[in-house]
Parts: structure tokens; sequence; C-alpha cells
């Protein structure tokens, strides 16, 4: 099966799940086509086809409940329960029991296309080397929240650079053309809203890469003079399910996010397929394009590699076993299998644009 075959299957199957949004959908694949970055975001099903084969050792690997679609994008700040600001991985939409070395080796990945799409300017031996070390000093402390108040300088430089400008972000909220969702989810969104607030209105969002074409709804409504919104994505079964021909694929996400070292976003809650989440300049993903022009991205990466440890850490009962595995493997094995899976998504992608 190639790319487009593989394209065309998977979303046959996942219009069987939820109605998709045919405008956006023809977006992604056009995205698809633009570079590897946005390529390997968008094509979790193909890199599942791909990694069993390709890294097959490491694909037998101690299995734990694994993000999946892990990449250097995938990670942005919230606030928590005390109004601080926090700092992890954004999207669990693909959770599924895997090998621990997949979502270390799908980051590690991410990171050399950036590297080679001039999105980050670090030496690609020394950024697969800081995911790992990250890792492993986080999964042997029992790990560690990312609360960016008075620690991570570098991570909070990173939370609040210009680029993530508010007035950016409401603008482009506040200019979308007004829509209905359904009757229940919109009663839903509304009890979400703060007392008292006003011009509460439906706009739709485009956003993202993997979900892309997935219905997302945001009930926006000004409070106290400002704006504030809250949004509902429909949620999938992992492609890792449709990959592995799951009889009954069901939704992991909350299930690693409840379990996992963080202080959690307590408006993140997950009901009858949607995840319903507050949205805002600073409750949101950070893209490489947000990052300061002087950044410490071997700082970074370190972290990205020490908060998938905080994930991982969710599955108590294997932890013992990967610590064994990731001993034995020593020092080379990440850069070696993200070169690998890097080259393959390079493949796909050209195949991909030429046939698009």
């Amino acid at each position: 099966m190639n790319i487009t075959e593989a394209t065309r299957a998977y979303d046959d199957w996942a219009r069987g799940q939820i109605p998709f949004v045919a405008r956006d959908l023809s977006l992604k694949h056009r995205l698809m086509a633009k570079a590897a970055f946005p390529f390997l975001r968008a094509t979790f099903y193909r890199w599942m086809q791909v990694w069993p084969e390709a890294c097959a050792d490491l694909a037998r690997a101690p299995k734990l409940l694994a993000v999946g679609d892990l990449h250097v994008e995938n990670f942005g700040t919230w606030r928590d329960l005390e109004g601080r600001l926090v700092w992890g991985i954004n999207d669990f939409d693909e959770v599924y029991p895997l090998p621990y070395t997949l979502d270390l080796v799908r980051l590690a990945a991410s990171a050399l296309l950036a590297i080679r799409e001039e999105s980050l300017s670090i030496n690609p031996d020394r950024a697969c080397a800081a995911i790992l070390e990250g890792y492993a000093q986080s999964l042997s402390a029992g790990g560690h929240a990312y609360v960016l108040e008075e620690h991570h300088p570098t991570l909070r430089a990173l939370a609040y650079a210009e680029e993530r400008d508010p007035q950016r972000f409401w603008t482009k909220l506040t200019r979308a053309k007004a829509i209905r969702p359904p009757g229940a989810l919109a009663s839903r969104l509304r009890r979400d809203l703060p007392t008292g607030s006003t011009q509460i209105r439906f706009v739709p969002r485009v956003a993202g890469l993997g979900s892309l074409g997935h219905p997302r709804y945001v009930a926006l409504a000004g409070y106290h003079g400002s704006w504030l919104a809250r949004e509902a994505k429909a949620l999938l079964p992992s492609a890792a399910a449709w990959v592995a021909k799951a009889a009954r694929p069901t939704i992991l996400s909350g299930q690693l996010m409840s379990r996992a070292v963080r202080a959690p976003d307590p408006f993140v809650t997950l009901e009858s397929g949607w995840l319903l989440r507050r949205i805002g300049p600073h409750c949101s993903r950070i893209e490489l394009a947000d990052f300061p022009k002087r950044s410490d991205e071997l700082r970074i990466l370190r972290a990205m590699g020490r908060e998938t440890a905080n994930v991982h850490l969710a599955t108590p009962g294997t932890i013992p076993a990967v610590r064994r595995d990731l001993k034995k493997r020593g020092a080379t094995w990440l850069r070696s299998a993200a070169r690998t899976m890097a080259d393959a998504v390079l493949t796909d992608w050209k195949d991909w644009r030429r046939a698009f």
C-alpha cells in the first residue's frame, strides 16, 4: 500500500467513525504536500504502517500507553486549578498501547525534519541526545510537572513569546462566521462559560493537522470586557487501532491524561466522543514559528524528553521493564532510528507531493 492508497483507506475508515468537514480535509491534503514536517504531523496512520518494519527491533520494546502522534509541535501551555501556567504535551488524540520507543523515535524524527527545514538550528545528533537524556532523567526521578512560575525560565520565555500575541489570537476567532453546533453540544459548551458571559456565539475553528477535518466548535463570549472561549473537538480512536484492525477501538486519551505526571487543566473533559477544553493565546499549542528568535533549543528538546517520560509514567507497571530496556540500548539507538524514520517520511512525502 503506497501513501495515496493508505490515505484514502484511512480517510474512509475515519469518515465511518465521525462526520468530517470536507473543506478542512481537503486543506489537510494540501498542507501534507507543502513540506515534510507538516506531512509527518498529518500522517500518524502512515507512520504506524511503516514503523514495525523499519524499526523492527524497537517495535518489540515494552509497551505502555503512548502518545503516538508525538512531535516537536505537540507541546503547549494551559492554566492549572491555581491559575498557574503549565507546559507539556498538548494533544492526546492518538493514544494507544505502543512500545515506549515509538514516542521517542517520532519526537526525534520530527526534530530532524524541523532541522532539515531550518525551523530548528541545533545539531541533529545533539537534538537526539538531548531528548534521550531528558527522558532517562525524568524516568529515574519519577517525573516532574512543568509549572512555569518561579522555575523553567526558558520554557516561560517560550510561553510568553511575542508570536503568541493575544490580539492576533482573538482577532482570528472573532472574525469567524457564526455557525450552529448540535443542540446538546451547544448546551454543554454554554454550561462551561462563566456566569455573566455576554455576546455568546459559536464559530468554527480550523486547527491541527492530524485532526484537521474533525468537527470543531468554539463558544466565544465576552466577559468583563475581554474575550474567552471553550472548544469542542470530535475525537476518533487512534489510527494505531485502524492499523491493528481492532474490532471495537476505544478512545484512550482521557485515561492517559488523568494518570500522567502533570498539573492538569481543570477545563479538559471528554464526553461522548468530544474533547472539551478552554482555549486562549496561552492555552494552546506552541508552533515552531512561535519559538523566540533566541531560544535554547537544546534545553527545550531535553524538556520534551522529560515530559515524554512524565506521560509514560502513567503506566507504572511497565516502567521497570522500560528502564531495563533503555539501559541495554546505549546512547546511539535513538539517533539511528530517528534518521531511518525521517528518511521514510521524506520518501512518502515526495510520493504524496508528486501524486497530489
